[in-house]
Formats: structure tokens, sequence, C-alpha cells
């Protein structure tokens, strides 16, 4: 096992996830452990480990181009939302991610 929770249980199938939105190349779905009211993480179908180090303009494009979708949604749900994505030692697991985010923190 890796240190990479999206490829190794996510992507595997391991963890069923429920899905918001999917594309040939990213995944949107309501994270599995919630750290917020409303938590939806968008991540690239293939192995990316951060932010910094992605070199295909396409996925990226289209990986925003999901998290515009989703917060636009859910900023006209709520009224407002969080997109949050974290680097190196902030990073638990090493694989490009979003959090897509409303309301109070439950954790």
């Amino acid at each position: 096992m890796t240190n990479d929770f999206y490829c190794d249980e996510v992507l595997s199938g391991k963890t069923q996830v429920e899905k918001v939105y999917e594309t040939e190349n990213v995944l949107a779905y309501y994270h599995t452990r919630p750290f917020y009211q409303v938590h939806i993480v968008a991540i690239p179908k293939k192995h990316i480990p951060s932010f910094t180090t992605i070199d295909d303009d396409d996925v990226l494009l289209e990986l925003l181009g999901v998290v515009k979708k989703v917060a636009r949604k859910m900023e006209t749900e709520y009224g407002a939302c969080r997109v949050i994505t974290n680097l190196g030692a902030y990073q638990e697991s090493k694989h490009l991610h979003w959090h897509i985010v409303f309301g109070d923190r439950v954790k």
C-alpha cells in the first residue's frame, strides 16, 4: 500500500464512493469521512502527485472545470463554498485532490 488513498482505495474500487460528477479523466465524489457539512473531493483518475507536479495541461483544465461545476452548484444551493487543495507536508494523501466544501467543520 502506498500513501495514495485515491489510487489505492477509490480508483481501485476497494472503497465505494457516492459520485457527484465524472468525466473521462476526473472523478468528484462525497468525501468518505467528511470534515464539513457538505464535503466533496475532486481527483484526476490518473496518478498525479501534487498540483505543483502536474505536467498534463489537458487533465488540469478538465479537473479545474469539474471543480468549477461542483463549486457553482454548491454556491447556488448553499450560497457559498470553499475550494481547497493542499501541497507538500499538508498533503496527507500524495495524489492531487481538491476539496469543495460548505458549512461548519464537523470534525
